[in-house]
């Protein structure tokens, strides 16, 4: 029963701090989910049966139910999740553009540097501009290339020689 005793509070204070890390310094999931299975398993250890642990639990549900409601009606709940949520959105007017689904189209096709590639600058790919790195050469301007991978928006070359 001594177990009982010092295990359960610390159980559910480490669940708490390992929930707490989760929302406002380790988001990920991992430690909040530790944390949940700790307190689970404090209130379980606190219990004499199985039964008797299902019924703290849905008592400990109930009453987190009946807080959030209660913080939902006042208005707190929409304030404390302003707090812990990111409420910045990414608009394609301010630049986030997801990468074009066309640059792997570019794939092991030819052309020739249109500036010096120390490793980034600007290739002629089918006549057209692309912004390419090359694979960590350093390719003269004039240079004939060949796209060898495409990863998001970066189109990676290779000087054709080195084939």
């Amino acid at each position: 029963m001594l177990f009982a005793e010092v295990a359960v509070p610390v159980l559910i204070v480490l669940g708490l701090i390992l929930v707490a890390l989760e929302i406002f310094i380790l988001p990920g999931g991992l430690a909040g989910l530790i944390g949940v299975v700790l307190m689970l398993a404090g209130v379980f250890i606190m219990a004499e049966t199985v039964a008797q642990g299902l019924l703290y639990m849905g008592i400990l549900l109930l009453l987190i139910a009946v807080i959030m409601l209660i913080a939902w009606k006042t208005g707190n709940l929409g304030r404390l999740w302003r707090r812990i949520s990111l409420g910045a959105q990414q608009d394609n007017r301010d630049g986030y553009v997801a990468p074009k689904p066309e640059y792997a189209r570019y794939l092991n096709r030819t052309g020739s540097a249109l500036t010096l590639l120390r490793p980034a600058g600007t290739a002629d790919i089918d006549g057209e501009r692309v912004d390419v790195v090359s694979e960590g050469d350093f390719i003269a301007r004039g240079s004939d290339i060949r796209v060898i991978a495409v990863e998001g928006t970066r189109v990676i070359v290779r000087k054709m020689d080195s084939d």
